[in-house]
């Protein structure tokens, strides 16, 4: 970035354009970008067992999900102090005020944050080089873009307001100072977190266990395989019951907060 521009600028005139337009078709088609992702990495290559050593893949499994655990916790603690939508109409740019409280007051864009961090454990886990080198790589542009087309929009609508948040808080590493304040001054919504939720934790989650049981075929073969496939089937239908009971939490209305 220019380093005289201010913070959060877009690129020079004729490239900021470019940019923004590029950003607002990917915003349209957001929630698709990491599902296709995925499919095509699982669809174009094989798993890789880290170091070409079992024991050493089991251990950079385990330390994918806890980067992917790491982005989901991003994206509870967003949600359930502070929840920012965009989305309005049509799948377009929309935001009634500039939210800068909770998470928001430590990082300009958390949700994307816990995205990545998703993302990248999951790749972990797979262990593909097509997933390393295009398919995050491809999955990071389009967020940038995506991200550029919400600072034209918020700047254009908040004006000096959206550049002094900008001048205070990160764009991405989040600023430490005042975490535990945040977290124990304000209302944690824990209806909000199942409501908004619990699709994107029970995909991911499926996603893993698939990857973990994909590449215990590519090891061992399925016969040699049963009892670890057994396993990951079981752990896979305790989180459907999950998600399932979530659903129903929220389509039969029951996690309305009380009538004061």
């Amino acid at each position: 970035m220019n380093s005289s521009a201010s913070p959060g600028a877009l690129p020079p005139s004729g490239v900021a354009a470019a940019f923004t337009a590029v950003g607002r078709f990917f915003f349209r088609y957001r929630n698709y970008l990491a599902p296709v992702g995925v499919l095509l990495v699982l669809v174009a290559s094989e798993p890789c067992q880290f170091l070409w050593s079992e024991p050493a893949d089991r251990v950079w499994d385990t330390l994918g999900l806890l980067v992917a655990l790491l982005g989901q916790t991003v994206r509870l603690l967003t949600i359930g102090l502070a929840y920012i939508k965009r989305g309005g109409r049509d799948r377009q740019l929309e935001a009634k005020r500039l939210v800068c409280e909770g998470v928001y007051a430590h990082t300009r864009n958390p949700m994307y944050v816990g995205n990545f961090l998703l993302l990248t454990g999951l790749a972990m886990i797979y262990n593909s080089v097509l997933g390393y080198l295009v398919a995050l790589p491809v999955y990071v542009g389009a967020i940038l873009a995506i991200i550029g087309s919400e600072e034209d929009f918020l700047r254009g609508k908040f004006g000096a307001e959206y550049d002094d948040y900008c001048r205070r808080v990160p764009r991405f590493v989040p600023r430490l100072e005042g975490v535990g304040r945040t977290l124990a001054t304000m209302p944690f919504d824990w209806r909000q977190v199942i409501t908004k939720e619990y699709g994107t934790t029970f995909a991911w989650l499926s996603v893993a266990l698939a990857l973990l049981a994909r590449e215990q075929v590519a090891w061992h073969g399925v016969a040699a395989s049963r009892t670890a496939l057994l396993r990951l089937g079981l752990t896979w239908l305790v989180v459907a019951a999950l998600w399932a009971t979530a659903r129903w939490l929220k389509k039969s209305r029951r996690l309305r907060p009380p009538v004061a």
